[in-house]
């Protein structure tokens, strides 16, 4: 039998950390790489209440300006977008709905572009379809609308309807597929709110019309504390909330649009509360601080962590 020097063990001390590094890398490049990946859901307390933002769908879209500030010149958007490390060729969309848990109701405003995603989304976050008490409908969009069924079968067995009393009048008079797919024949189980009218104890409906006819946000409080739902009073954070003067391809009517964006987020910011809106980069979580002639987005830094 042969027997091991001094030298030779020493030699064999020094090249294994070698083979240990180098089966190490080999077994890193082996490795797949796993592709992006994001949250999708942020959950934290509203007084005694229970608020969780669902990530329902995030899509881009390219040329954002065919779609935001479509009134100011192509210099103008390119100088605002590049200040604010924007792309002028593609935008992120986000679809943000948001489960309030009050202790006696759990309640869904808003259902995604369809089905899988909302239902996605809410069994990430803990929740199942048939949990779901109250839908509040703040528009009738169809990226708001689209999870409200399969076109046969409603996707929230034991829920009841919210909306507007305005915005369904509205879409009942002019129609579309998607109101006469996914709204019109949920109706008979359908409240109708106007203006500062409650869905329950709590949580009050607040005019922000311009979006659509009947469009509503919704303020919530509980103890004491207090969150504004803007839905799509602003659909970006830059090109729509900081700039409430740049038109939106997807408001109806543009001027009134503009108007509420000046008058909910003015009190939005001079409140101090937080909010949420339907598009803003998830979580959708933050504060609306005023600005020079608008307003600026400030995105939650960890307030929200109970």
């Amino acid at each position: 039998m042969s027997r091991l020097n001094r030298r030779s063990l020493l030699s064999i001390s020094l090249a294994a950390p070698l083979i240990g590094t180098a089966a190490a890398r080999s077994v890193q490049a082996e490795a797949p790489a796993m592709g992006a990946s994001f949250a999708r859901h942020r959950r934290f307390t509203l007084g005694s209440f229970e608020v969780t933002t669902l990530l329902a769908g995030t899509t881009p879209r390219e040329n954002p300006q065919g779609i935001f500030g479509t009134n100011v010149s192509p210099e103008e958007f390119a100088e605002v977008s590049a200040a604010n490390f924007l792309s002028t060729e593609v935008s992120q969309f986000f679809f943000t709905p948001v489960v309030v848990n009050t202790g006696a109701e759990v309640i869904l405003f808003d259902t995604g572009l369809n089905p899988d995603g909302i239902t996605g989304a809410l069994s990430a976050a803990g929740y199942s379809p048939d949990q779901v008490d109250i839908v509040v409908i703040t528009h009738m969009h169809g990226d708001h609308i689209g999870g409200l069924s399969d076109g046969a079968t409603p996707t929230f067995p034991n829920a009841r309807y919210v909306t507007g009393r305005a915005e369904f009048d509205h879409w009942d008079m002019s129609g579309n597929e998607g109101f006469e797919g996914k709204v019109r024949p949920l109706a008979e189980n359908m409240t109708f709110l106007d203006p500062d009218q409650d869905v329950v104890s709590g949580i009050t409906s607040v005019a922000a019309y311009g979006h659509t006819p009947g469009h509503m946000g919704y303020h919530i409080e509980s103890d004491g504390a207090r969150l504004m739902l803007f839905a799509d009073l602003a659909n970006h954070p830059v090109w729509s909330l900081a700039r409430p003067d740049w038109e939106v391809r997807f408001d109806m009517d543009k001027d009134m649009a503009a108007e509420s964006r000046r008058s909910v987020l003015g009190m939005i910011a001079a409140d101090r509360i937080p909010a949420i809106g339907y598009h803003m980069p998830f979580p959708a979580l933050g504060f609306v601080e005023a600005a020079g002639d608008g307003f600026r987005w400030v995105p939650e830094q960890g307030q929200f962590m109970s």
